[in-house]
């Protein structure tokens, strides 16, 4: 079993619902969360004013061994075409035992 975290931008939670359910995720959740990017830097300027909070949402999805690679395929995919900076993020964690 692994652990999939996943984060877009609000913008993008269509289109991740969707690739998650053509990969064959049963369930999952979500929730909003702010990211931050650092645009200034600190030596430049004394008091740092650029963090710039960006909507987002963060994925929590359980899932077994078989479909991971193919949820992966399908955000690199989703990513390859975006004429915009931001992407779909997703991290991997192999999980030794759940309940």
């Amino acid at each position: 079993m692994k652990l999939l975290l996943i984060t877009a931008v609000e913008e993008f939670e269509k289109d991740v619902k969707t690739i998650l359910k053509h990969s064959g995720v049963k369930a999952f959740s979500y929730q909003s969360v702010k990211g931050y990017k650092n645009n200034g830097d600190e030596l430049e300027n004394w008091f740092p004013k650029d963090y710039v909070s960006i909507d987002s949402l963060l994925f929590t999805v359980f899932v077994i061994d078989d479909i991971v690679d193919e949820i992966y395929k399908s955000v690199e995919d989703f990513n390859s075409k975006q004429e915009i900076v931001s992407q779909v993020h997703i991290a991997i964690i192999s999980l030794e035992k759940s309940i």
